[in-house]
Order: structure tokens, then C-alpha cells, then sequence
């Protein structure tokens, strides 16, 4: 084991591998409730999908670590499976079959593009002012979805709180209360967030471990001993059979996607876009998860690189596919696995374990409801302060450098998508480089993608 993931090569060992694996799971474990739910909205068995879930986030997750050896776990992605059912299944008409096969398609694109090295010249043609941009913007992105886990923000959409002007909106005076700690599952995280604080403080291996742990006992008492109820749920247990309503049912939408009344050519303009949807999100999502979490963990070279990162993409790819075929939207490398990392993780050992407790989780997922969302809310606020660190090396005193990356940080949170923070960041460092006519400096490359975005978003609003 030691010679085939290099572990005292990288300063590490089983034991630390092993929490970081642990720490990593329980930080992502939500998806295997949370996918269900909204795939469910499109009409696909919810027990099926969440085995499927389970399933593919196991084998994406084997994969990278056995082929990249990184610390890296993989999912179906948080806003990429909103976008299969709210604009495929929704806006679009599509049924979640053509839609299951949409993603089959761009994960094949995925590989094809893999395979040719594409992926990985994407990755060096990034700047390295914006691959540090990338990881502070990921860790402010985690920090929020932490922050809102948590409970601690309470949003609004009553229009008594709507200030207008003709028939436009120019003022909520209520959007967004700055503190709401009234509710359980709030003095919970903040109970939490002290217990990560002073044990990472003190430097206690497994730290964010103990502190999902300890704080899920705490709030096990808090409901089953005083009756305040926090959305714990008790073991019951399911069985694996209930895959069959989803596995393979991809291949019957195949027809659906090209075959309809107003002709082939119209088909293939839809289908090309949600491809080129698909294709973008994943891809910028997975290459900004990499980029920040490797710089997190202290992977990238001098240049900014990632080493390997081709087998880490081709992962990625693979698990795409097989997601797919098992019934679920698509996989992705999840901004969680900084959890992990921040624990210690330093290689694909910390993957393996991590898939391992995917595939018990098929059988034993009831006790995940044991963990409420307030347990690990508080580590992601935390790994969202450390990822924010690296926004500390940028010139921020160069113009230039300084619009780009900071669009890159704040789009992140405020959009809600990590892709889109790199499109921003990627459009205006082009333009800027552009108008000031040094337009060679920027990779062709990075010219193609900031069209494509552009391009995506035309889509968008179509």
C-alpha cells in the first residue's frame, strides 16, 4: 500500500489517509440526500437515484484517486443536477431519459477531449494570478455554502420588503438579515464552529472529523433528549434493488433527443446547446475544483501546474459516463474534498476510503441522517478560510491582474457557480490584455473559452 501510493514519499500515512477519507465523505455525504430530491422533481425514482448516486460517487472517486493518486472525491455535481431537471427536464421539455443520455453524450466529449490532452492544456493556459484566484473564490464559494448550511442566513422574497421605482425594483429592505442565530440548528453550528476552531487551533489530528462527530452527538441529545428537533433522522435501511428504475434507462432517450416534430436540424440545435451547457460547467467546475484544492494541498509545481492532472480529468470523465448508465446527473470533483485535504490527505488512499464508505452508504445511508447539515456546515466555513489564503500572492496593485481575479472571487459566491466566476475571470483578463494591446500575452486558448462562455450565455437567454 505504501509503495503503490507513495505515502512516506508525500509525508503521510494510512491513519491520516484514512480520517482525511472519512473527514471528506462526511463534508459531501449530503449530496446522497440532497440528488435525490432534485432529480426527483423530473420525475425519476428517488430511491433509485440515490443508489445511483452512491454508486457513481464511489467509482469516480476510486478512479482519481488510483489514477491521479490525488485526495480528490468525486459526485453528482450541486447546480449541474439543477440544471438537468429545472432547464433539460423543465424549460427545455426533455424527459430525465433524453436527459440521463445528454449527459451520456458530453461525458463521452469529456473523454475525447481528455484523451487528446485538451483538458490539460486548459489547465496551463490559466494564468497563475487566476489559478489563485480560482482557489480563494472556491474557498469564499465554500465558505458561503457553509455559511448557509449553517443556518445563519435567512433569506427573503416578500415583496412588502420590495422598494420600487415605475415598475422597478431598486431596493429590498430586508434581502439578506445579517444574523439569524435564533434557530437550533444555528446555535448547533456555532457550537460546531467552536469545537473546529479550537481543535484545528491546537493542531488535533482528525480535527475536522472529531468536530462532526462530537457536534452530531450533541445534536442527537439536543433533539432525542429535549426534544428540539433538528431534521435528525434514525436508521430504518434500504435495500440496492431499487437501481433498476433508473440503471440503463438512458439508452431510451436516445430518440427523444433527435427525433422530433419540427425537424432534425432543430433537435441537433438543442442538443448542441445543452451539450455545450454540460460540457462547460463540468469541465470549469472540475478544473477550478482541481486547480484550488491542489493549491490547498500544496500539489501544483512551480509553474502552477498540476502533475497528472490528465488522469485526474479523465476520472472525472469516465465517471461522467457511468453516472449516466447508473441514473444519476453528472459526476464532478467536488469542492469538498478541501476537507480532506485541510485533514491531512495527501493521496489517492484518502479516494479510496472515501469511495468505500460510498458503497456502505447504499446499505447503511439512514445513518448519514444521524449527521445533521449544522455538524458539517462549520468545516466548510473553516476550509473556506484557509482556501482563501491564496489570494494573498496576487498583485493586487496591478490593474490588469487585479479586475480579473477579483471578478473570479467575487462571482463565485454571488452566482452561486463556480464556473461562472472563472468565465468572468477569464472574459475580462482577455479583454483587458485585449484593449490595452497586449493581446498576445493571453493563450488562444483562453480567447476560445471566453467565446464559448459567451456563447453559453446567449443560450441562456434564449
Amino acid at each position: 500500500m505504501d509503495k503503490f501510493f507513495k505515502l512516506k514519499e508525500n509525508g503521510t500515512n494510512v491513519k491520516t489517509e484514512v480520517v482525511a477519507g472519512i473527514t471528506t465523505f462526511l463534508a459531501m455525504a449530503y449530496i446522497i440526500f440532497v440528488n435525490p430530491n432534485i432529480l426527483g422533481l423530473a420525475g425519476m425514482d428517488k430511491g433509485a437515484v440515490m443508489v445511483a448516486t452512491c454508486i457513481a460517487s464511489a467509482l469516480g472517486t476510486l478512479l482519481i484517486g488510483l489514477l491521479s493518486n490525488y485526495p480528490f472525491a468525486q459526485a453528482p455535481g450541486m447546480g449541474l443536477n439543477a440544471f438537468f431537471a429545472f432547464t433539460i427536464c423543465g424549460t427545455l421539455g426533455y424527459s430525465w431519459q433524453a436527459g440521463l443520455a445528454a449527459v451520456f453524450i458530453s461525458g463521452l466529449v469529456f473523454i475525447l477531449i481528455t484523451v487528446t490532452g485538451l483538458r490539460e492544456k486548459i489547465v496551463i493556459a490559466i494564468p497563475g494570478f487566476l489559478k489563485k484566484a480560482i482557489s480563494g473564490g472556491i474557498g469564499l464559494f465554500i465558505a458561503y455554502i457553509g455559511i448557509k448550511n449553517a443556518g445563519f442566513l435567512k433569506f427573503t422574497i416578500d415583496p412588502g420588503n420590495y422598494a420600487d421605482f415605475d415598475g422597478t425594483i431598486v431596493a429590498n429592505s430586508s434581502p439578506v438579515p445579517a444574523f439569524n442565530f435564533a434557530s437550533a440548528g444555528a446555535i448547533l453550528a456555532i457550537i460546531g464552529l467552536i469545537i473546529t476552531v479550537v481543535l484545528y487551533a491546537y493542531h488535533v489530528k482528525g480535527a475536522f472529523l472529531i468536530s462532526i462527530v462530537g457536534t452530531s452527538v450533541i445534536g442527537c441529545i439536543m433533539q432525542f433528549g429535549f426534544g428540539i428537533e433538528l431534521g435528525i433522522t434514525l436508521p430504518t435501511g434500504f435495500s440496492i434493488a431499487s437501481l433498476a428504475p433508473t440503471f440503463g434507462a438512458f439508452l431510451g432517450g436516445f430518440s427523444e433527443l433527435f427525433i422530433t416534430s419540427q425537424g432534425i436540424f432543430v433537435a441537433i440545435i438543442s442538443v448542441v446547446a445543452v451539450l455545450i451547457s454540460l460540457t462547460m460547467v463540468d469541465m470549469f467546475d472540475t478544473i477550478g475544483t482541481l486547480v484550488g484544492a491542489a493549491a490547498k494541498g500544496g500539489f501544483l509545481d512551480k509553474d502552477g501546474n498540476l502533475p497528472r492532472a490528465g488522469k485526474a480529468l479523465l476520472a472525472d470523465a469516465i465517471a461522467t459516463s457511468c453516472g449516466a448508465v447508473l441514473g444519476t446527473s453528472t459526476v464532478t470533483t467536488y469542492v469538498e474534498s478541501s476537507a480532506g485535504i485541510a485533514a491531512g490527505g495527501k493521496t489517492g488512499l484518502t479516494s479510496v476510503t472515501t469511495s468505500i464508505l460510498f458503497l456502505l452508504a447504499i446499505v447503511f445511508s439512514p445513518v448519514l441522517g444521524l449527521v445533521p447539515t449544522a455538524a458539517t456546515a462549520p468545516i466548510l466555513i473553516i476550509v473556506g478560510v484557509l482556501m482563501m489564503g491564496a489570494i494573498k500572492d496576487i498583485d493586487w496593485h496591478d490593474f490588469e491582474v487585479a479586475v480579473p481575479a477579483f471578478l473570479t472571487v467575487a462571482c463565485m459566491p454571488l452566482a452561486y457557480s463556480i464556473a461562472d466566476g472563472i468565465a468572468a475571470g477569464f472574459i475580462f483578463y482577455s479583454l483587458i490584455k485585449l484593449f490595452r494591446g497586449k493581446g498576445k500575452e493571453v493563450s488562444p486558448i483562453l480567447y476560445v473559452i471566453s467565446i464559448l462562455f459567451i456563447i453559453r450565455y446567449f443560450i441562456i437567454m434564449m
